[in-house]
């Protein structure tokens, strides 16, 4: 749908799912489940203290960049607020007028809760508030596509904002916008994984460090985009500009603003800044051998290499 100029945004915090997603991205593959126990059962530990430290989510980030959108009506996060990983955020949640919607810990027949109440309040809020233009989603889940959907079906501009690695591409498709938690201004990119809060070390077990440099070091390795991730944009690049010369009707030169904006509708999770690019123009540079860069005055004008 087309932005109006007086946007009105809703924002929904699956709280729960973008803290355990940063906590696996910061130290590791499945970190948050190896550490559950420890962390509910000695909280003020100094080793979990510098764990959960290290991996603190950045809220007004988030929110700041949910307000670039329009005015913020609402904006609720949803998480049992109990649990000593979430405890932390409360003071910086209502400090930004954040809504806390408690969710009792999740028994079997119920660890669903959050995606289940977040849908059911967000369809509620868009028929309760018709002059709602956008809804950010925060969340990686696959099981909000539907939400996703129905919002963009009821017309709303639907932005997603995940952990990169840990979001679903499902999501990431179904919304017409999708950032990166990693690429949000203000985020620190996840630096080389906190070694693990362990019991006391065994003797078995001497000839470990070596294994866990080498896994502190593929983790790290992981912040850096992968060869297939720059292929991918390579080829949404290409076909974008394919698209925008079929459409131009002969004009060979294409703003760079309208081929962006053509490649986050085909893929909304493609970011610059996450493949490791300072601006777009950074990005179309170092494809040199595909596209052609014109800067002329305020323009940036760009076109395939055998248009």
């Amino acid at each position: 749908m087309a932005e109006p100029q007086d946007s009105r945004v809703a924002v929904y915090l699956d709280f729960d799912n973008i803290v355990i997603s940063w906590y696996d991205r910061v130290h590791g593959r499945n970190a948050y489940s190896k550490d559950r126990q420890r962390i509910q059962e000695s909280p003020d530990d100094a080793e979990v203290v510098e764990r959960l430290k290290a991996a603190m989510i950045d809220v007004g980030a988030i929110i700041d960049y949910a307000s670039s959108f329009g005015t913020l009506v609402l904006t609720r996060a949803y998480a049992d607020w109990s649990s000593p990983v979430n405890a932390e955020y409360r003071s910086q949640l209502v400090a930004r007028a954040v809504d806390l919607v408690q969710l009792f810990p999740a028994a079997a027949y119920a660890k669903n809760g959050a995606d289940i109440r977040l849908a059911v309040d967000a369809v509620e809020d868009m028929f309760r508030l018709p002059d709602l233009t956008h809804v950010v989603i925060v969340a990686g889940d696959s099981d909000y596509v539907p939400l996703a959907q129905r919002c963009k079906r009821l017309g709303r501009y639907v932005i997603g904002v995940g952990v990169a690695g840990s979001t679903a591409k499902s999501l990431a498709a179904a919304c017409d916008e999708f950032e990166a938690y990693d690429s949000l201004p203000g985020v620190e990119r996840a630096s080389a994984p906190v070694p693990a809060v362990e019991a006391a070390p065994k003797k078995a077990t001497a000839k470990q460090p070596q294994g866990a440099r080498k896994q502190s070091r593929a983790v790290a390795e992981k912040d850096e985009p992968t060869t297939t991730e720059q292929e991918q944009a390579t080829a949404i690049l290409v076909r974008a500009l394919r698209l925008g010369h079929d459409k131009s009707d002969g004009d060979e030169w294409l703003h760079s603003s309208a081929v962006k904006t053509q490649m986050r509708r085909m893929d909304p999770s493609f970011s610059e800044k996450a493949l490791g690019y300072r601006s777009f123009n950074a990005f179309l540079k170092s494809r040199a051998d595909i596209a052609e860069l014109e800067e002329t005055g305020h323009e940036r004008l760009v076109r395939l290499k055998d248009a």
